[in-house]
């Protein structure tokens, strides 16, 4: 079956088909989806059900509900014009040729006037006001409101933020969404986690009614994914949010995907969803340097009514890691601590409650931790590792530091490169890809990995 041709004029579809027989079938096979893909192209249409039988031998065509016409170009037996009615299979559409009447195309999921308003399961307290801009978020800050103000243009589409734990990435993405929704109170936003929405998946395809969930998706105008490194060796939800992506992409809705590292470190994603979350914008977001850190910590204890020095304040700031969501818990902490036990908040008692809430930066891994323990284990020296000499027993210690720094530090690639040697940010994740394939191949040399994680103090 092919697209022929639209006339927007006489809202006229045509599309061809073979044979009377292929029409047949997809009568009884396959309405329901040529309904669906007609109205999410073309929306509300009004359509004819009729059928053109094309002769090989000359031009003459004859139209079983129209006069006499006649078609030049591909000699093709049978076509549609307007195929379609959303209700109830063929039936009327039959009952529109034999009376000749004109069907309307009432719109299927996917491309509806009038729609169900859904949950758009937002955090409403993750705002842009309360949203501290710093050095570490400023870039992607800066697209995320150019899109939630201008939803409907295709720049930045996808938009995917990656970066480590607790650097305020959701809490953009939230944002974002909310936004959107001040301006746009028509917009359907969903944020969803990869994980709820592989549960969706599942549950959608053991009820059979992955359609409906397919369909579901499918209207939304902006969609927000969180952790979508959850994904990884799934590949029957990769698949299914493939198609979704590519629907959404085409009608020109908006995406936004979050995760923990960038697409081309996603081993265990397709390729070709790789080259999808790739083609939009990369918004790498850092952990909040120390200055950031204390406007959030002054944001927050601002908003919490708390009254704290400013030495304690920058004592909080330099040891919680570079992590928002240590920050918060910490407040939390010193909150609770304060009224339960009706104690000013000083000093030696934030160092107290530091202690026991978080680790410091002292027991922190660091990349020179990583450094030398891999250095010793392959005996061979520090130098070496962040020389230029290209001799394997040097290079595979060397991609090894720069995937465990990757993995378990979160830093960024380019940082990465430069504590090993200078080394650019392609180099870095050339590395963490032949280390991780390395791993999956060879059973001895995960192990090898394992051992250093341990003798790393790593879980």
């Amino acid at each position: 079956m092919e697209f022929e041709s639209y006339s927007p004029a006489t809202c006229t579809l045509i599309l061809s088909i073979p044979s009377n027989y292929v029409a047949q079938y997809i009568e009884e096979n396959y309405i329901q989806h040529l309904r669906i893909a007609i109205s999410n192209t073309f929306g509300k249409i009004q359509l004819k059900w009729h059928t053109i039988i094309v002769k090989k031998d000359d031009s003459t065509t004859t139209n079983t509900s129209t006069s006499q016409t006649k078609r030049s170009g591909k000699d093709i037996g049978y076509t549609y014009e307007g195929a379609v009615d959303t209700k109830s299979g063929d039936g009327p559409a039959k009952a529109a040729l034999a009376t000749n009447n004109t069907q309307e195309l009432i719109l299927a999921p996917g491309s509806v006037t009038h729609v169900q308003e859904i949950d758009s399961q937002l955090n409403l307290h993750q705002t842009f006001d309360n949203y501290v801009e710093g050095e570490s978020n400023k870039f992607c800050r800066s697209i995320g409101l150019t899109i939630a103000e201008h939803p409907q243009g295709t720049q930045f589409n996808p938009m995917f933020v990656h970066g480590p734990s607790g650097c305020g990435k959701t809490h953009l993405v939230n944002a974002i969404g909310l936004r959107c929704k001040e301006i746009y109170k028509n917009k359907r936003v969903l944020y969803v986690s990869a994980r709820e929405f592989q549960m969706q998946y599942t549950n959608a395809n053991m009820q059979g009614k992955i359609n409906d969930f397919i369909g579901f998706y499918q209207t939304i105008d902006m969609l927000i994914v969180d952790d979508v490194q959850e994904w990884l060796n799934s590949a029957k939800t990769q698949e299914t949010f493939f198609h979704i992506f590519n629907h959404l992409f085409r009608t020109d809705k908006r995406i936004i995907l979050v995760s923990d590292r960038p697409p081309v470190q996603l081993s265990g994603m397709m390729d070709r969803l790789i080259t999808r979350f790739s083609c939009g914008v990369l918004a790498e977001m850092e952990k909040p340097n120390v200055q950031l850190c204390v406007d959030i910590l002054k944001r927050k204890i601002q908003r919490d009514g708390l009254h704290i020095s400013e030495p304690v304040i920058k004592y909080i700031a330099e040891n919680v890691n570079g992590s928002i969501r240590e920050i918060q818990g910490i407040i939390n902490s010193l909150m609770a601590y304060s009224i339960t036990y009706n104690c000013n908040i000083d000093m030696n008692f934030v160092e107290r409650m530091v202690t026991r809430a978080m680790k410091t930066d002292n027991q922190a891994l660091t990349i020179d931790d990583i450094i030398r323990i891999v250095s010793t284990h392959y005996d061979v020296t520090e130098q070496q590792v962040k020389g230029r000499l290209r001799k394997r027993e040097i290079v595979l210690p060397r991609q090894v530091i720069m995937y465990l720094a990757d993995k378990h530090i979160r830093m960024p690639a380019s940082r990465i490169g430069r504590c090993v040697g200078g080394r650019d940010h392609s180099t870095v994740i050339h590395s963490i890809r032949l280390i991780t394939e390395k791993m999956q191949q060879d059973k001895d040399f995960c192990c090898e990995i394992q051992a250093l994680e341990q003798e790393l103090g790593i879980k």
